[in-house]
């Protein structure tokens, strides 16, 4: 089995000292085969206790469950209840972000401050807030009261929502009463609805969870804008990719996760030359060397420059390496495996959310009024596991790339600026039209086990660039772009069609870069996927479209979590096509299946195409995109 096109991450699986104990996600896969086919297919159901219910699917069994239910009444609810489970993972995330926003503007959080005061005024404007004579804290004040609304509370439609898409997306959302109120209310409607007795009709469940959808973009557009006000919203900054950055002489520490309210403290605390002396101290002659794991790696790579080690399905290889001291994990995507795998190195396994702990890590609760304190101690923790690694069990692949990251949608319109200062969009817009650019496409998502890591985004995006479509990347895909060397410029000599590589090099030498801007364009975590709508829907709103009608495409070829399911829904919802790799467990009905990737078109615009042949895939995306420029008459 084809576990990786990584080379890094197959020179680990291959040549590690941890022994024959170690046991990887991989491993794990394989030891599950064959996995249940009634489950892929989405058409078991365990929502009470006289279940669990399965529907076979070649009809020569039970068709109904227990209550009643059919297999599609199954399916949409299991679907629904996946859309929920992202929905509260990006809510809890957002809600967080919240609170330490409240708290730094009452001053109750002295680590934090509001580092971008231009996109504070921004979004308070965008909001309907008024910004004119006020100060930044009473501006900062009206946002915070508007951001904690939005999880309950009230009946008018979610202001983050609908203040960043264009008139024709609310038009079609109120059409179809897909418009939520409520962050979490609409987490618990979809958990109401469908539980044992409730509803029952497949199509209004979808609606539903078409609704839930909307609530997550809302929870992960307003967790983007706040960490930007407090962090700062990220601008274009230089660094490496790949297990490579692990250092032999450096106290090594990988913050992992998705929340930067910790990761970016650290990430400033580690400079801090008394803790850089202790480290030399302790023997690591180069001191401390922080990097970055999955989506809190892409959140403290795109602010500061940090370098990135790996992604999410290959979290545990970086122990395997032999040389990290110490992993920091706030939540989400990370495996509770990893505090088994280091037990077989030295590695100390941090948690530090309440919500997230492990059985075999060190739990060190992290305070948002202490955070430079707790920061500190995490990192001390690192330094005291120094002397504890083994020299012989020490494997770092050679490994790393350049990598450009940290274009934000004020980053993009900024350079874009440098070319038309009167008119940002017009360079962009007059490219497309002209077929420099023939589309645009965001690549979101994970890695899975399923698929050999990588394998799926590279393919397709070789075919993409070669055919002049511009990728935009956020989460896991920015990840393994960063680690394959998409995102530089010479990438963009190597890959980028003809038009595509004009379009990138007048706009890198415009922006003094003396170079092409990357092909690939890092844009953040997975929360930070509406950064790609804020620029399509400027676009559309210059051309006085709605976004449906842009040739603008989605993709998550290696998708695994709820969070992406959730995601991929709102893009559709959004009207962009959206390509999937693998199948979510939909497929025992015919019903919810059709209405996901053809229905469902002629209501939102947007629809899924799955598509396992990323070759197949990137074609299907080509033609879309030339049907969507055929529609504006290009």
């Amino acid at each position: 089995m084809e576990r990786s096109i990584d080379k890094a991450v197959i020179h680990v699986l291959n040549q590690h000292k941890g022994g024959n104990q170690v046991q990887t996600a991989w491993d794990r896969y394989e030891a599950q085969q064959p996995q249940c086919g009634f489950g892929e297919l989405g058409v078991c159901c365990r929502h009470c206790m006289q279940g669990p219910c399965r529907i076979d699917p070649f009809g020569e069994g039970p068709t109904r469950g227990v209550c009643g239910a059919t297999a599609d009444t199954i399916v949409a609810r299991g679907l629904a209840r996946a859309i929920a489970g992202g929905t509260a993972s990006h809510s809890g995330h957002a809600l967080h972000v919240v609170h330490v926003f409240q708290k730094t503007v009452a001053g109750e959080a002295p680590a934090y401050a509001i580092q971008d005061e231009t996109k504070l005024k921004a979004v308070a404007a965008r909001s309907g807030i008024e910004i004119e004579g006020r100060s930044s804290k009473e501006i900062a004040q009206d946002l915070a009261k508007l951001a904690l609304s939005e999880f309950g509370g009230k009946e008018e439609p979610l202001a983050w929502a609908a203040c960043t898409v264009t008139p024709g997306r609310i038009e079609k959302c109120s059409e179809l009463g897909i418009v939520p109120t409520s962050i979490d209310s609409t987490v618990a409607e979809v958990m109401h609805r469908t539980t044992y007795g409730v509803d029952a009709d497949p199509i209004n469940i979808l609606l539903g969870a078409l609704k839930c959808a909307v609530a997550d973009y809302t929870a992960c557009h307003l967790a983007t804008d706040l960490s930007d006000i407090l962090f700062g919203t990220p601008q274009p900054v230089v660094s490496k990719a790949n297990l490579g950055v692990l250092r032999e002489d450096a106290v090594n520490i990988a913050l992992h996760g998705h929340n930067p309210l910790l990761s970016d403290i650290i990430a400033q605390v580690a400079s801090e030359e008394e803790l850089i002396a202790e480290a030399k101290k302790a023997g690591a002659s180069e001191g401390l060397n922080v990097v970055g794991i999955c989506c809190t790696g892409n959140e403290i790579l795109m602010r500061h420059g940090i370098p990135l080690a790996t992604s999410s399905v290959s979290q545990e290889v970086a122990i395997m390496t032999g040389v990290l001291d110490a992993m920091v994990v706030d939540y989400q995507c990370i495996m509770p495996s990893v505090a088994t795998i280091a037990e077989c190195f030295h590695t100390k396994v941090i948690t530090t959310m309440s919500i997230a702990k492990m059985p075999g890590a060190e739990h060190m609760a992290f305070s948002d009024e202490n955070a430079v304190e707790c920061a500190r101690a995490i990192i001390r923790q690192g330094i005291e596991r120094f002397k504890f690694r083994n020299p012989d069990k020490v494997c770092i692949p050679q490994e790393s790339s350049t990598a450009i990251a940290g274009f934000s949608a004020e980053a993009i319109i900024g350079a874009l600026a440098k070319v038309n200062a009167e008119d940002p969009l017009k360079p962009l817009i007059d490219n497309i039209v002209a077929g420099n650019i023939r589309g645009i496409c965001l690549f979101a998502g994970c890695n899975t086990v399923k698929i050999p890591q990588d394998k799926n985004y590279v393919e397709m995006v070789k075919k993409l660039l070669a055919e002049n479509v511009l990728i935009l990347a956020t989460g896991c895909a920015s990840s393994t772009y960063a680690r394959h060397g998409f995102m530089t410029s010479e990438a963009t000599n190597k890959y980028a069609g003809e038009g595509l590589a004009a379009v990138l090099t007048a706009i890198g030498e415009a922006a003094g870069l003396e170079a092409p801007l990357p092909p690939v364009l890092h844009m953040g975590s997975c929360v930070d996927n509406p950064r790609a709508v804020d620029v399509a829907a400027a676009v559309a709103n210059k051309l006085g479209v709605d976004m449906a009608q842009l040739p603008v495409v989605a993709s998550a070829p290696e998708a695994v979590t709820e969070k992406a399911i959730a995601i991929g829904t709102w893009a559709v919802v959004g009207g962009f096509p959206t390509h999937l790799g693998m199948a979510p467990p939909v497929l025992g009905s015919k019903l919810v299946t059709e209405t996901l990737t053809a229905t469902i078109k002629d209501l939102l615009g947007g629809y899924f195409i799955v598509e396992p042949d990323p070759v197949k895939a990137a074609e299907k995306l080509l033609a879309v995109i030339d049907e969507r420029r055929a529609g504006l008459g290009l």
